[in-house]
């Protein structure tokens, strides 16, 4: 029974390797340990996590009692959950995020202590508000921003300067300052009996290194260790990790140091790209087969960034557009422009979900808002909040809805206070670059900016229409003008930063924005944050499975100051990419047309006809969108495509009856499709027709 019972395990975990590529499969069954598998975009990372797990636990040499795996979201944790619990298990293993293991291990510990669990601090600014007392130079919010990054990099109270300025970090304010607060912090916690969720880590840490019997206990328990994401793990969470394994070497992480985009958060990337230094004698696999993008999408993102050692992704998605890159006159006309050809490539069986637009940070969000509404194209914020419902803009609409006196003096002070934020926010902006700023994800002095801005910027747009409105009518004119009943359910075109994009993709992905000051962003003044912008637009440009497109204006407005933009160096890179692949496609279709015409010697059949037509079409009309930078079916519907490969038109009157193709294609394109047509046609009358036009 017990042998009949193994063979059935080993049939299973056969069926676990069904559809991997080689390399995919030695990430699922090596033995090695440690091992890290670097996965890149599209390679089927959790997948093979997944399945690792579960051939480790369906072969025997894992047992699903004693693993762990760690994430670093509540929602990686269930996917993981939800993946394992359909391959049979008999037991599903533990998964969880770094904060809520080490809390629900702290628990056990502290119950048989006889303790009662300290509270938990769920918001460091109830502290740091009074310890901070009257200062106004900096908000509790930001200041708990700088003692995360601190806590995250083991850096103490006493630390903190000599921290900040080996790592070139911008503080919110004087080090010393922020260095004195921290230790206040820390203090008034101890004598108020609280923790932050920092805290949780250290303390289950310290736990396992102080104590040899709790830590028996949890190694026993947890015997076998997966991390996801290791790109993103910081010094904590590895002295956590490291606590967990002892002097164990069942380890396997996976990740990719090409998307490491958190340093600014206290993520060290170093431990994943330097694994088998920190772990000798450890194995790394590497998934360099895509399966998202299509070959045009890989050789722009290929030209952003080389990875550690040159890794170039082969791409196993059929050929798709060649990016396109379009530069509009100003913001307002990227945003309108954008919305147009999002309609435009909006069709049966591409839903409006299946785009998204990304931009550097939450303040760019806006006028893709208005635009999107405009065209009446229902949409969703990621990573942030809608205008009308942001929690900062809220109070000042309600402060505003008790203002009975004009709004262009509210406007004015309005204007007038953010210039004074600005100058105290170190590097503060200047009129030839209002970027330069703390525009760093997560800087809440930073999102009040960006939010003042808007709503200046939107108040000035009620004046042009109403110059004598009174503040009071400017939150029913903005709600009424920016809330979309659709936006937030259903099918919806995503609106998001660069950050809250990573680990999504979507067919269509628009990349806005592309110019010097977000791409790469102001404060990025050292070598290693510009290579980590480098490293965050390779990101958003990998989110893309079939089409990518990339804009830029000429003149970008702050508050009420239009600026002269600059195309983002990164874009130079796209740019040589593009030129390579569109003269690729040229090559191709002019080899295929002389293949067509030495092939008529030859008799060809109908199908092989229809074939080569519709390869001329298609080719054509490529080139036609590459130059109007628009999406191919623009210039010519795929309905249409086919219907003239099929019909064979011969004349103008042939045209009006192909499906598909409407009066405005006929009128436009009328004579160079039939000259395509006519170069595979067989009849002396048709020889001499013109060839086909680029």
């Amino acid at each position: 029974m017990a042998t009949r019972f193994r063979s059935i395990l080993t049939v299973e975990a056969d069926r676990l390797l069904d559809g991997l590529d080689p390399d995919q499969r030695k990430a699922v069954t090596t033995e090695a340990e440690p091992l890290a598998i670097l996965a890149g975009p599209g390679s089927g990372k959790t997948r093979v996590l997944t399945r690792r797990i579960a051939h480790r636990c369906l072969t025997g040499s894992a047992d699903a009692r004693h693993v762990l795996a760690v994430t670093f979201t509540r929602k990686a944790a269930s996917e993981l959950d939800a993946r394992l619990s359909q391959f049979g298990l008999r037991d599903l293993p533990a998964a969880g995020t770094f904060h809520a293991l080490a809390y629900a291990q702290l628990r056990s510990v502290w119950a048989s202590d006889g303790r009662t669990a300290p509270t938990i601090l769920d918001r460091k600014a109830r502290i740091l508000g009074q310890v901070m007392g009257t200062s106004r130079r900096v908000r509790a919010v930001d200041l708990a921003t700088e003692i995360e990054w601190a806590k995250s990099r083991l850096v103490t109270p006493e630390r903190y300067e000599e921290a900040v300025a080996a790592e070139g970090r911008q503080a919110p304010i004087d080090p010393g300052r922020v260095s004195t607060w921290y230790r206040a912090y820390e203090e008034q916690k101890r004598k108020r009996g609280v923790v932050d969720f920092d805290d949780l880590l250290a303390l289950a840490a310290a736990r396992i290194e102080q104590d040899p019997s709790f830590a028996a206990a949890q190694r026993w328990r947890f015997r076998h260790l997966f991390v996801d994401e290791y790109q993103d793990v910081n010094p904590l969470q590895e002295r956590l990790l490291r606590a967990w394994l002892g002097e164990g070497t069942d380890l396997c992480v996976v990740g990719d140091p090409d998307q490491s985009i958190y340093s600014w958060n206290g993520a060290d990337a170093s431990y994943l790209v330097d694994f088998a230094v920190h772990h000798p004698g450890a194995e790394v696999v590497r998934l360099d087969h895509s399966y998202r993008s299509t070959p045009q999408v890989l050789a722009v993102a290929g030209a952003l960034i080389a990875g550690p050692s040159g890794r170039r992704f082969e791409a196993h998605r059929s050929d798709g557009p060649v990016p396109v890159v379009t530069g509009y006159h100003n913001d307002r006309d990227e945003a309108a422009g954008v919305a147009r050809v999002i309609r435009e490539l909006h069709r049966p069986g591409r839903p409006w979900s299946a785009q998204a637009i990304l931009v550097r940070t939450h303040a760019q969000a806006a006028l893709f808002e208005e635009a999107l509404l405009r065209a009446a194209i229902p949409y969703r914020v990621r990573g942030g909040s809608r205008l009308v419902d942001d929690a900062e803009a809220a109070k000042v609409l309600d402060a505003m809805g008790r203002n009975r006196g004009p709004l262009v003096s509210v406007l004015d002070d309005m204007e007038a206070a953010v210039a004074e934020r600005r100058e105290a926010v170190p590097g503060g902006s200047s009129a030839a670059d209002p970027t330069t700023r703390a525009e760093l994800p997560g800087s809440a002095e930073a999102h009040r900016i960006e939010v003042h801005e808007q709503l200046i910027r939107l108040g000035r747009e009620m004046l042009a229409a109403d110059p004598g409105a009174p503040a009071n009518a400017f939150p029913g004119w903005l709600r009424t003008m920016l809330v979309s009943d659709t936006s937030d359910r259903g099918d919806a075109v995503t609106i998001a930063t660069f950050h809250a994009a990573k680990g999504l993709e979507w067919d269509v992905v628009h990349i806005a924005g592309c110019e010097v000051g977000y791409v790469p962003i102001s404060h990025a003044r050292t070598a290693a944050a510009r290579a980590e912008e480098v490293r965050l637009f390779y990101v958003a440009a990998t989110r893309a499975a079939e089409a990518l497109r990339f804009t830029w204006a000429q003149q970008r407005t702050f508050t009420t100051e239009p600026v002269d933009r600059a195309p983002s160096p990164l874009l130079n890179r796209v740019r040589d990419v593009i030129t390579d692949l569109g003269r690729s496609s040229r090559t191709a279709a002019d080899s295929g047309a002389a293949l067509v015409r030495a092939r008529r010697a030859l008799a060809p059949g109908p199908d092989d006809v229809e074939r080569a037509i519709a390869s001329d079409l298609r080719a054509w009309r490529d080139r036609q969108a590459r130059n109007a930078s628009v999406s191919p079916t623009v210039i010519l519907s795929d309905r249409g495509l086919d219907a003239l490969a099929r019909t064979k038109p011969r004349s103008r009157l042939d045209l009006e009856g192909v499906a598909g193709l409407g009066p405005i294609a006929r009128t436009r394109h009328g004579d160079k499709l039939l000259a395509i047509v006519a170069v595979h046609l067989h009849d002396d009358r048709q020889s001499d027709a013109p060839g086909v036009a680029p």
